[in-house]
């Protein structure tokens, strides 16, 4: 079992490092270069189309969900450090796989990344549109491991009908303890008002989460999200790592839609 210190008090981050003047980090989270060196060891750990290709894990997890175009990859590639951990597909939608990626130094995995595909993309079948939601919903209010959820979404665009109703299907769990954050990409593109007010709006959408803004193009927003992800997946009260056996669920939820 990996072993974690207790939280620095307040006024105090990780590994003893003094803080930054004029900047204030919560008790218990690390330097900005420990959770950004530990991001970046992030491999390609396998791929599962249904839920029973997932492997069943005792390793806090971390989705990353979100509506096609809204910078998801970019976002993983990004805070990962790496150019192609998460592809990104020419045709936004068609991928309908779950991408698990491991974290962890000297072959030591402590947490896993996944990538769910991109959801409200026009071309894409209504049939195979309902598929993948069942699969998506399924895992959300299922997955025994998840730690967090990471909602992308483009500011100029607001949540729409679907991230709500992600919302929804979450809400259960957040209410239990899941950790959640609403990650406002592409925040370069948005004067500093526009910015304040997407912000402001979205803290107050998130219920029982947070809000964050992001630019993979200007590193905005890049310490925090990677301060927080470590800080989710390092929590002292966490259980031990490892592998258990577990049953897939018999019943699949409704679609998201």
């Amino acid at each position: 079992m990996t072993e974690y210190p207790s939280p620095p008090p307040s006024g105090a981050v990780a590994q003893g490092k003094p803080l930054k003047v004029g900047k204030v980090d919560p008790p218990g989270y690390p330097d900005p270069k420990i959770a950004h060196g530990w991001l970046h060891t992030a491999r390609f750990l396998t791929t599962a189309p249904q839920l029973e290709h997932l492997p069943v894990l005792d390793l806090p997890e971390i989705a990353f969900v979100g509506r096609s175009n809204a910078g998801k990859s970019t976002c993983i590639n990004t805070l990962t450090q790496q150019k192609r951990l998460a592809f990104a597909s020419k045709t936004p939608g068609r991928t309908q796989s779950i991408n698990l990626f491991s974290l962890g130094k000297q072959g030591v995995h402590d947490a896993v990344l996944a990538d769910l595909p991109g959801y409200g993309y026009a071309a894409v079948p209504r049939e195979a549109k309902l598929r993948w939601q069942r699969v998506m919903g399924n895992y959300l209010m299922t997955r025994p491991n998840l730690r967090a959820v990471v909602l992308l979404c483009d500011p100029r665009l607001g949540l729409t009908e679907l991230d709500e109703i992600l919302l929804e299907v979450i809400r259960p769990r957040v209410e239990q303890g899941l950790k959640f954050l609403v990650l406002l990409t592409k925040a370069d593109k948005l004067s500093r008002a526009e910015a304040t007010k997407a912000l402001s709006i979205a803290r107050l959408q998130c219920g029982g989460g947070e809000a964050r803004l992001f630019s993979a193009l200007k590193k905005q927003g890049l310490d925090e999200v990677a301060q927080l992800l470590w800080y989710w997946t390092h929590d002292p009260q966490a259980t031990a790592l490892g592998a258990v056996e577990q049953e897939a669920p018999e019943d699949e939820p409704p679609a998201l839609d």
